[in-house]
């Protein structure tokens, strides 16, 4: 019974709470940074980082921090770590890093992580955050490189940088530019609650 708590905490961020599709938080950097599935990949690996280390500290911290203070005391954390991602990307992938630009630094006030640690890491274990933050942060890479991939594929016939040679010149660039992000978004949010409701009744 308890092995199967761990397995649900950690797949609950997959698709039944999926952060982007199920509980639409996130927006801004799943709109912004999906023009390609490797921008969607990059954000969401960085910020599946930020979640699951500042999941486990907030949790160690949860009895030391004041109730007042918990929000204030929760930013500073993350943004630590935010800080941490900032800097390695800036060192070892910068032309990523130059791509996401204000997106790196802005996970600080990411709906998903704040939230994660208001409602779920300052009132569980270390292990089950961990593996709350895992599978949250999984979810929302996930999404992003959904997005990012059918944008890049449909916009530009390629994806992560391999020309699949879809259409005879460069693609149908509506996808690539904001009304295309919102129409992708919007039907695979469509598809996966839908999904996300069979699965339930199942």
């Amino acid at each position: 019974m308890e092995s199967k708590s761990k397995f649900s905490i950690l797949t609950n961020g997959i698709l039944k709470e999926n952060p982007t599709f199920i509980m639409i938080l996130g927006t801004c950097p799943t709109l912004g940074t999906t023009t390609s599935a490797f921008n969607g990949l990059g954000m969401g690996v960085a910020t599946l980082f930020v979640l699951v280390m500042s999941n486990i500290f907030i949790s160690l911290l949860k009895n030391l921090i004041p109730d007042k203070v918990r929000i204030p005391a929760y930013i500073v954390v993350i943004a630590t770590f935010v800080t941490i991602v900032d800097l390695s990307m800036n060192a070892y992938v910068p032309a990523l890093y130059k791509t996401l630009g204000i997106f790196i630094p802005l996970i600080v006030v990411n709906c998903i992580v704040l939230g994660r640690a208001e409602a779920f890491a300052s009132k569980n274990s270390v292990l089950d955050s961990t593996l709350d933050g895992i599978g949250m942060g999984i979810g929302f890479t996930l999404a992003l490189v959904m997005i990012g991939g059918i944008r890049e594929i449909l916009g530009s016939g390629k994806i992560f940088g391999l020309n699949l040679h879809l259409f005879p010149g460069d693609g149908i660039l509506v996808f690539i530019l904001a009304p295309g992000g919102f129409l992708v978004f919007g039907y695979l949010m469509a598809l996966i609650i839908n999904l996300n409701k069979k699965l339930q009744k199942s």
